[in-house]
């Protein structure tokens, strides 16, 4: 069951409540380069990100934004660290959410600043908490970076706001260590109504990086825990808002394109299984991103035996199940037609597509 929070407006994006988890990204390009950085924003909303995060660095930056409100539809966040008066520029130059570190931001007074802006312009405000930027009073009492000290600059940071009479709060607590990261999250979730933002920091390159991800990501929304979400990886961040999505969809939360499902085989197998599986998912992949785009799902049982094979495929919207050099091909539990095995790859791909095609 989903963590009840409230829920908080950003741009055209509801955060929290039973709102849907909404996937988030970050540009790399510098910002005042405003027309590379419109490009890669239109390529992440393509590939599926709903708010767009920009990094806010000097007062060009801030002034930039006022150009990229104007040429995408997503909401920009504002990313700023150390100066205060960029986010209170950002803020006047159309930003639709500012992310502040209490860790580095400074003085109350500075911060008190920041959300008597966001207020008057009607913007909620994410407080992120970094495992890698904490206060040096909480490094101190607790002996080090732990998930107790990153719940309590967080519920501290809140604590504050809202003695201001600020709600419009989002909180992120991330470090690059994932039993820490999910601790963190899970101390806060218990304590606080304020929707999280989730994410695993500086997770690393490849395909270690999409496992750590993978694991402290979909870990907390099993539990129900995160209310939108971001998956950071070197490099380009289209492949963020993909993996971002295959985890929102392998958790069950987001249920759209295809859901893939073969058997691992094993000695009962009879036909070459991973050749095609491996032809029907690549075949597959182009039409699962446009089941994606148009809100569709359809799930595919590629099994190898008849121990959970005809159950599986049976329980699927299409499937196979294989015998002794043939596959018996089902649409809805209902047998189709058995075919050797030379054909069980086209035949199911033909199927498929004959049944997204009379949905469009």
């Amino acid at each position: 069951m989903r963590r009840a929070t409230r829920a908080v407006r950003c741009g055209t994006v509801m955060i929290g409540g039973d709102h849907p988890v909404s996937i988030q990204s970050m540009t790399n390009t510098n910002t005042s380069d405003t027309d590379s950085t419109i490009e890669q924003i239109r390529a992440l909303v393509a590939a599926g990100c709903q708010i767009v995060r920009v990094a806010i660095p000097d007062r060009d930056a801030a002034l930039a934004l006022n150009k990229i409100k104007k040429a995408v539809s997503v909401p920009i966040v504002a990313d700023i660290h150390f100066d205060y008066r960029l986010a209170l520029a950002s803020i006047e130059n159309g930003a639709d959410k500012i992310r502040i570190n209490p860790g580095n931001i400074g003085t109350e007074d500075r911060l008190e600043a920041i959300y008597a802006k966001a207020a008057a312009y009607k913007i909620p405000v994410r407080i992120g908490v970094n495992s890698g930027s904490l206060e040096k009073e909480l490094i101190q009492k607790y002996g080090g970076v732990c998930a107790e000290a990153l719940c309590e600059s967080a519920c501290h940071a809140v604590a504050f706001a809202e003695r201001l009479g600020f709600t419009e709060l989002i909180v992120s607590l991330k470090s690059a260590d994932v039993p820490m990261n999910h601790e963190a999250h899970r101390l806060f979730a218990a304590r606080c109504p304020v929707p999280l933002h989730i994410g695993l920091t500086e997770a690393g390159v490849g395909h270690p990086a999409r496992i750590k991800s993978a694991v402290a990501l979909g870990a907390l929304l099993l539990e129900g825990i995160g209310d939108t979400m971001r998956v950071s990886l070197t490099g380009d961040p289209i492949q963020e808002v993909i993996l971002a999505r295959e985890i929102l969809e392998a958790t069950g939360i987001r249920k759209t394109g295809i859901d893939f499902v073969s058997c691992p085989t094993c000695g009962r197998t009879r036909v070459d299984l991973p050749v095609i599986a491996a032809q029907i998912q690549e075949a597959l992949d182009p039409l699962s991103k446009q089941l994606s785009r148009r809100g569709e799902f359809l799930r595919v049982a590629v099994m190898g035996c008849e121990v959970n094979g005809p159950g599986e495929a049976a329980n699927a919207d299409v499937g196979v199940a294989c015998g002794k050099g043939v596959g018996l091909i089902l649409e809805k539990g209902k047998p189709v037609k058995t075919v050797p095995q030379s054909e069980i790859a086209d035949e199911l791909i033909r199927l498929i597509h004959k049944i997204t095609i009379a949905k469009s």
